[in-house]
């Protein structure tokens, strides 16, 4: 097909394409006794098109706007090792029986008709590809493909340092590994499983191994981890990775709303502002992807835009899901079933014929973020993890004289996100400091979890001791009069208008007595639940950026820093939590850090309500706050 002439190839469009509805309805074959009607118009400018560009890529894999299709991601499996929250629902997705998914050898027959088309880069998604047990095997049979030059994988990287070795001699080229906080406890709450020290393993892994460019993909989303930007750019300074931070999208289960989406340019914006001096890249062509990067540094960022400003213009891809649907778009519900064909005894020509009416039916863009909410489409799952993400070259294997420490002695550390790009470089790096903190083993008699490390911090025991007189200073210290209701007694917010901008800090504390069976648990982190004290120590942070959503009358603060700590007590089978907030600006924090502590305690409770009911939250109260025209509170 490849070297017919431009007139033999629109001889056989006339004759055989299937091209004339766009309904988005499933494509299907034209009987023998119904000819299909393309339309004149879809023709003509089909025809047009193949007499400019006398080109020998495959007719079947062109559409009618000119888009050669040349990379295909095909989806090894729907099953996956994480229950990510943009990816999979939360009451998980049924999965298609075992016999209805596609064998390894229908995968290498379908790999082999689109290489020989003129596919040139295939990247293995799932579901989690690399839980599949022959993924290994699979590569290795790509490799043999004449004119396939890139064989790329996406993955989680839960199991990539265990298989990267085997997988690099079978012939990967390209690498993929989703990761979308620094946090461990956020990373445990976003994808709902354990497990960040092993994707951190499989990303040194990489680079040990000598793979370039190592792309991380980071699913960027308001409330939960937007403000880990500058973190994951910070990352690039001295590891060669391309951080791609991706627009929320919209898929079936996943709860999208518009209003959790991070637009490209307001990421943009906010790295900007740190490193004015960040540089556009080159647009390579096919890409998805907006590259920058900041001189000086060794790696890169990307942008992928598919919400705000979407690529169809330049769309290269195809994507075969694990029960062997060819799906044309992302985003795009109309699916036509391979697997059924090939099963059936469908001849290759006729397969051929299918596909490119497939093909021919993919409209030139999809229907816009809004729409596509409204859309019935596939759980991400049950798609293919990022399929439309992944356009990385192939990277070259560079030996690195770089000699990390070994990654058997590594144990994960709660560190505040922005430490977290010093950390790991200083972990990874060739003579690591000695941890300030580990995880304990069973047994072990006092934990600290901290959302702020720093050496110059000191840890307070804020437990219950002789009450001295809360002391307070500036000129209008106290005030007789309700600042939150109007002269007829109603609710009513404060102007803060005309008030000035100062720095203001607040200090709350909370204690939650657990008991001695959950206080326990808790110590030797045994809860079947989880990290209680993580995920406690995030919602406290979380609880204070969302503080103006929670208390009607509250304004919002721009918060310039949110530290929670939360100390065992064994003495009382207590947990103390400590809650601080910093701003600049016409109102106090108070109520920031009192809802921190609060949502903390709350959470803590709810961690190990499963164990114990007789659990205690009291003690809730402002420790001291500093700034604005009332002057200074401290409670010693």
């Amino acid at each position: 097909m490849a070297g017919w002439p431009v007139s033999r190839i629109i001889r056989w469009l006339l004759r055989s394409s299937a091209r004339g509805c766009s309904s988005g309805a499933p494509v299907t074959q034209p009987s023998a006794t119904e000819p299909s009607r393309p339309t004149t118009e879809e023709l003509s400018r089909r025809q047009q098109f193949l007499r400019e560009h006398a080109s020998p890529f495959s007719a079947f894999l062109m559409d009618s706007f000119g888009r050669q299709h040349s990379y295909l991601r095909i989806s090894l499996t729907e099953k996956c090792n994480l229950r990510c929250q943009y990816c999979m629902p939360e009451e998980g997705v049924p999965l298609t029986p075992k016999a209805d998914l596609l064998t390894t050898e229908e995968i290498l027959t379908l790999a082999r008709l689109f290489v020989k088309e003129g596919v040139d880069k295939i990247r293995l998604t799932g579901g989690e590809p690399l839980i599949r047990r022959d993924v290994v095997d699979i590569v290795a049979q790509l490799r043999q493909l004449e004119g396939l030059k890139t064989i790329g994988v996406t993955t989680n990287g839960i199991n990539l340092a265990r298989l990267l070795p085997s997988l690099q001699k079978a012939g990967l080229s390209a690498l993929n590994i989703s990761l979308d906080t620094l946090v461990p406890a956020k990373f445990e709450f976003i994808v709902r499983r354990k497990g960040f020290h092993k994707v951190m393993e499989g990303i040194y892994k990489a680079i040990e191994l000598g793979y370039r460019p190592i792309k991380v993909n980071c699913v960027v989303m308001r409330g939960l981890n937007e403000d880990e930007l500058l973190n994951f750019v910070a990352l690039t300074e001295g590891l060669p990775l391309d951080v791609r931070f991706i627009e929320y999208m919209p898929f079936d289960g996943n709860k999208w709303n518009f209003k959790k989406m991070v637009s490209y340019k307001e990421m943009l914006d906010t790295i900007h502002q740190q490193w004015p001096e960040l540089e556009k890249l080159p647009e390579e062509k096919s890409s998805t992807a907006k590259a920058f990067r900041i001189p000086g540094f060794q790696g890169q960022i990307s942008f992928i835009t598919s919400m705000s400003e979407h690529f169809c213009g330049t769309c290269n891809r195809l994507r075969i899901t694990a029960d062997g649907n060819l799906k044309v778009c992302l985003f795009g519900n109309s699916e036509v079933s391979l697997r059924d064909h090939l099963r059936a005894g469908t001849s290759e020509q006729q397969l051929l014929t299918i596909i490119g009416a497939a093909v021919g039916r993919k409209k030139r863009q999809h229907a816009g973020m809004f729409n596509i909410a409204q859309m019935k489409n596939r759980p991400m799952i049950l798609i293919g993890l990022f399929l439309m993400l992944q356009d990385s070259p192939p990277a070259s294997p560079v030996i690195s004289s770089w000699d990390p420490v070994p990654a058997q002695g590594w144990r994960p550390r709660l560190l505040p996100s922005h430490l977290m790009a010093t950390s790991w470089k200083e972990h990874w790096g060739p003579q690591a400091p000695a941890l300030a903190w580990q995880r304990p083993r069973s047994g072990s008699p006092l934990r600290l979890y901290s959302s702020l490390a720093d050496s110059n911090t000191t840890s307070m025991c804020l437990s219950p001791g002789t009450r001295a007189p809360a002391t307070t200073s500036g000129p209008w210290a106290t005030s007789d009069q309700l600042t939150h209701v109007d002269a007829e007694g109603r609710a009513a917010m404060v102007d803060v208008g005309r008030k000035p901008d100062t720095d203001r800090e607040a200090v709350a504390s909370a204690v939650v007595l657990l008991g001695p069976v959950a206080f326990k648990l808790v110590q030797q982190n045994q809860l079947k639940k989880g990290d209680a004290l993580g995920v406690a120590q995030l919602a406290g942070v979380q609880a204070a950026k969302l503080t103006s959503q929670l208390i009607p009358l509250c304004h919002h603060v721009a918060l310039s820093h949110v530290q929670v700590q939360l100390r065992l007590e064994p003495a009382r089978h207590a947990v103390v939590i400590q809650g601080s907030c910093r701003a600049r600006g016409p109102t106090g924090v108070e109520m920031e850090a009192l809802t921190s502590v609060a949502v903390a305690a709350l959470t803590l409770y709810d961690m190990c309500k499963a164990v114990s009911r007789d659990i205690e939250i009291g003690e809730i109260k402002l420790v001291s706050k500093t700034g604005g025209q009332h002057g200074d509170f401290h409670r010693p």
